[in-house]
């Protein structure tokens, strides 16, 4: 049998192709996708060699579906039920996950079982992902698509939990792409009292209003430090998460955080680039630096619980669904700001 993909073949080359459907394991499952999310990584990943040639290759992890088929094997899970797919698996065994650090689970084998493959009508899952864990039910009431936002929504439940956001706290969020809306959301349903987003794009920052977000800044248009140091009164906030693929906020963000402050690096930078950082500063104010990455199991299962709870309001954050073979007009949207979250629904006819 064939399925409908969207296969990269290089960088910002990705074609819509019939390819075989994955066999299913003896002691796994295939899982039809009914939604899957278009990431910023995904995006990164899709516009950039990020596979050194090793082409064609298929993206996409922010997975959901039901089960079309089971192994002879497979005793959990039935034809018909409805899975979330965490892309994240950990061995619980090494040092990192023993000592709480499972997102960085140094077990290759492991951490890789379930990541991409999402762009596409079907994908296979392993009996060994199915063991490890990190697949949810995803209750009758909830749509596909709202399912979807718990994968995102993971690592920033992650590092508001870490970081201990909540009252009366002021944070600086730098970016408002789809990251940055939901750090704002969550950071007032944490009990944030200011929220101040920074980014480069109006029609972002316009977007942004509506998840809590008090102040915005243009920074091609207004220093952000110095506005930043006005609104709280010469002081800084008390955090800072740089949630960009850029050098410069991580420079920047330093010098926005209060004296005992504290900074996160969120977003990922081009791999081998330096950031440069004001040490003086960081030492004798005191400022303290945290780099976050992923989640843990509790903390992937607690997001998406809340992803798919009334609590958090889904249906602002979905600003555009598409049939997979509008890929490329999700990239667009999403990269020009006109999308907050783009999903795309792999058995939809263009």
């Amino acid at each position: 049998m064939k399925m409908k993909a969207a296969l990269m073949y290089g960088p910002s080359d990705v074609r819509i192709a019939e390819i075989d459907k994955p066999e299913c394991p003896r002691d796994g499952l295939i899982l039809k996708i009914m939604a899957v999310g278009l990431c910023g990584s995904d995006i990164r990943n899709l516009t950039s060699d990020s596979r050194k040639g090793n082409y064609p290759f298929i993206y996409g992890h922010e997975i959901v579906g039901y089960v079309d088929e089971i192994g002879t094997e497979q005793t959990k899970y039935k034809v018909g039920d409805r899975l979330f797919l965490f892309p994240g698996t950990y061995c619980m065994e090494c040092d990192e996950c023993i000592s709480g650090h499972s997102e960085n689970c140094s077990n290759r084998a492991v951490s890789s079982l379930a990541g991409t493959g999402g762009f596409a009508q079907f994908v296979a899952v392993s009996g060994e992902k199915i063991r490890r864990g990190g697949i949810y039910d995803i209750p009758e009431d909830v749509t596909f698509e709202a399912a979807s936002l718990g994968e995102p929504l993971t690592s920033v439940f992650a590092c508001l939990e870490n970081i201990n956001v909540g009252y009366p706290d002021t944070l600086v969020i730098i970016g408002a792409g789809p990251i940055g809306c939901f750090m704002s959301q969550l950071a007032k349903i944490r009990g944030a009292q200011k929220i101040i987003m920074i980014d480069l794009n109006d029609t972002r920052l316009e977007m942004a209003k509506q998840f809590g977000v008090n102040v915005t800044i243009n920074s091609t248009k207004e220093d952000p430090i110095a506005t930043v140091l006005t609104l709280t009164n010469g002081k800084g906030a008390d955090k800072v998460i740089s949630a960009t693929p850029a050098n410069a906020t991580q420079t920047q963000s330093i010098h926005m955080v209060r004296k005992g402050g504290l900074v996160v690096f969120f977003g990922g930078v081009p791999k081998g680039s330096m950031t440069e950082l004001d040490c003086n500063l960081i030492h004798y104010n005191n400022i303290w630096i945290k780099g976050h990455f992923g989640a843990s199991y509790s903390q992937s299962k607690r997001a998406f619980q809340l992803a798919i709870s009334p609590a958090f309001p889904t249906e602002k954050f979905i600003t555009h669904i598409l049939p997979l073979d509008k890929i490329n007009d999700g990239i667009r949207l999403t990269r020009t700001g006109e999308a907050i979250k783009v999903v795309l629904r792999p058995w939809d006819k263009a």
